[in-house]
């Protein structure tokens, strides 16, 4: 167990991060997901800024790496492209 005031509130905080960076990643796992699923075309280019948005917030905070997320915004892209 830790023995200083500082480690104790660094666990805490580390603690809370986890259970929110945890928490973002799953809703924008399920919202890509979501994407991939749709077949209809209006309805994926209406999703896709969200999802997009979605990833640059989890690159930009250092949940996923910029690379990642951009591999990934690239794929959606192709697919909503490739809906008729």
């Amino acid at each position: 167990m830790a023995n200083h005031k500082s480690s104790l509130k660094r666990i805490r905080q580390t603690q809370v991060r986890r259970l929110r960076n945890r928490y973002y990643h799953k809703t924008t796992r399920n919202a890509v997901k979501a994407l991939r699923n749709t077949s209809d075309k209006a309805a994926a280019e209406a999703l896709l800024p969200k999802v997009s948005a979605m990833l640059d917030k989890l690159a930009g905070s250092g949940v996923i790496h910029k690379n990642k997320a951009g591999n990934l915004k690239s794929s959606l892209q192709l697919h909503v492209n490739a809906l008729s």
